[in-house]
């Protein structure tokens, strides 16, 4: 006898019964881009409905973030001032270090993560110490400045920093420089796996990052190595990482899948900007249901093995999930 699987697809409550996969609103971190000055709310062009703001906004972002029931962020700073080494990411006055104890002040129950790397900072918009010969970024010397970054980050009360910048041995450096400084229980949110990837286009526009010259090959993965990728998130589990990422997301579905199943940590996807940006401008344009294709999006991450999704779709979720 055939199996009859429609069976169980014939009755809504029976198909919401028998659901393999269910997305929540605790599964998301929302990220907010934060710039000095007071009042300012600047929609990026290329992604709708996502803004830079200044601190008091991005304050009062959280209330509203709160009553949607997400109560996770990942901060990005935008400096006034950039340098070759990134100086405003080192100084406990700096941008990201002045929103993390604002948002901390005013929302104290809401957890901030803290994008921990260089690109946003520094005038090249690479991710850390440039080789000008060579035109790649300098691993150990960016290594030593990132256990600097990551003390400014725990002094100013951040709850997990997440270090993205794709440098060899950047999780067993952050850990000792945290463990050494007292924040033994601090965790740490690898952006283990981390592809030079086409996606990022809009990021760069709201970040203000795009490097002044060359791009980020040759520190980033390679989108076509299988192996290699699995073997990133493995190398910083072993380092310390309490939780791994793979970035971007829709397109690496597979490589999400085969960590999920080759780690014991935590697992993340940042749904990145060109993702958002192409379901959005599709659904502008009345392309795609929208709603639909959105929420479709978000099972296929958690299907995959995600139970983080980092998300600029964060918001519209949790208000599609409460009707």
């Amino acid at each position: 006898m055939f199996q009859r699987f429609r069976r169980t697809r014939l009755n809504q409550h029976l198909r919401a019964l028998v659901r393999e996969t269910h997305v929540s609103v605790d599964d998301f971190i929302y990220p907010l881009f934060v710039r000095s000055g007071e009042g300012i709310k600047t929609e990026v062009a290329s992604m709708p409905g996502v803004y830079q703001m200044s601190i008091d906004v991005a304050v009062k972002e959280c209330a509203e973030l709160k009553e949607l029931g997400i109560y996770s962020i990942i901060l990005f700073g935008i400096p006034d001032t950039k340098d070759s080494v990134g100086s405003d990411a080192l100084c406990e006055h700096g941008i990201i270090a002045s929103a993390v104890k604002a948002v901390k002040k005013a929302h104290p129950d809401m957890f901030v993560v803290t994008d921990l790397c260089f690109c946003e900072y520094t005038d090249h918009g690479h991710c850390g110490i440039i080789d000008e010969e060579k035109e790649t970024v300098v691993n150990d010397a960016t290594l030593e400045l990132s256990g600097k970054q990551a003390i400014v980050h725990a002094k100013a009360g951040a709850d997990m920093i997440a270090p993205s910048g794709m440098m060899d041995g950047i999780i067993e450096t952050l850990r000792t420089s945290l463990d050494a400084a007292g924040y033994n229980d601090l965790p740490i949110m690898s952006y283990s796996t981390k592809f030079a990837s086409g996606y990022y286009g809009p990021f760069r526009d709201v970040a203000e990052s795009t490097p002044s010259f060359g791009d980020r090959s040759s520190y980033q993965m390679d989108p076509a190595n299988r192996r290699e990728a699995i073997a990133e998130s493995i190398e910083d589990e072993a380092q310390g990482a309490d939780i791994l990422m793979v970035k971007p997301a829709l397109a690496y579905l597979d490589i999400i899948r085969e960590i999920k199943d080759n780690t014991t940590k935590p697992m993340a996807v940042y749904n990145v900007s060109g993702e958002y940006a192409m379901l959005k401008h599709a659904g502008n344009a009345g392309l795609i249901d929208y709603d639909r294709v959105v929420m479709e999006t978000m099972i296929a991450f958690k299907r995959a093995g995600a139970d983080i999704i980092i998300s600029y779709h964060a918001k519209e979720v949790a208000k599609l999930l409460k009707k």
